[in-house]
């Protein structure tokens, strides 16, 4: 099950886990909370999040939606090479604002 944090002066929400039908409800009101209690950008974390599936995307969609109402940017955080190959498959890595980890400069 995925575990939603937060750090309030930070503006970021770690997630861990899958972000599926069964977490979305938890991380929807985190993200709420998150939104509605901070100013500036607001960061999803998903560096150990192993899959999400339609209702994840959804309200990742969602969440970006509503920041932009507000004049704000959702940015996801360093995905794993599984999301973001779902981002690329649906094509939202278009419409959401992307931070990829940067690959190792190997010798």
């Amino acid at each position: 099950m995925l575990a939603p944090t937060y750090s309030k002066p930070d503006n970021v929400v770690h997630l861990t886990g899958i972000l599926d039908v069964r977490s979305v409800g938890d991380v929807r009101q985190t993200l709420n909370h998150l939104i509605d209690t901070s100013a500036g950008d607001v960061i999803v974390d998903l560096e150990e999040v192993d899959a999400v599936d339609a209702t994840g995307l959804g309200l990742l969609v969602a969440t970006h939606r509503r920041t932009q109402l507000l004049g704000r940017q959702l940015v996801l955080w360093h995905p794993m090479p599984s999301v973001v190959r779902i981002l690329a498959v649906t094509r939202l890595h278009r419409v959401l604002n992307v931070e990829r980890t940067p690959l190792p400069i190997s010798a």
